[in-house]
């Protein structure tokens, strides 16, 4: 009996801190340039990291969506982070070295980028 006491406040517990942790929490949308299957990969692979609970992004529309909690990062953290592996963002460019080290089949049109940055009015 006392195994299953202790279970079941282990359960409540948990849940009530997973409940606590998605209050916390942040979900937000900006454009990323990439391609394919590998591109997303990438992108999702470097979104990840403490403070985040969740990173998607949509090939066909560029959006990528995350949840993160604010108190451990921020949305322009996150963006660094993407362009670090060569994908431009909304807010950050990959350096010109990252990018031409992509895959051929991941190498995106800058100049799309560059004009969709300038239209939102953000500076690279």
């Amino acid at each position: 009996m006392r195994t299953l006491v202790f279970l079941f406040m282990t359960v409540i517990t948990s849940l009530t801190h997973q409940s606590v942790l998605a209050q916390d929490s942040k979900t937000e949308t900006f454009k990323v340039y990439g391609n394919c299957g590998m591109c997303k990969k990438r992108i999702e692979k470097a979104a990840v990291g403490e403070g985040i609970a969740k990173a998607d992004w949509n090939v066909e529309t560029k959006i990528m969506t995350i949840t993160y909690d604010p108190s451990k990062t921020t949305n322009a953290a996150i963006q660094k982070k993407i362009a670090a592996v060569g994908h431009d963002t909304e807010k950050e460019k990959a350096s010109d070295s990252v990018y031409n080290k992509l895959p051929g089949c991941c190498l995106y049109d800058r100049s799309k980028a560059d004009k969709q940055a300038d239209h939102s009015g953000h500076q690279h």
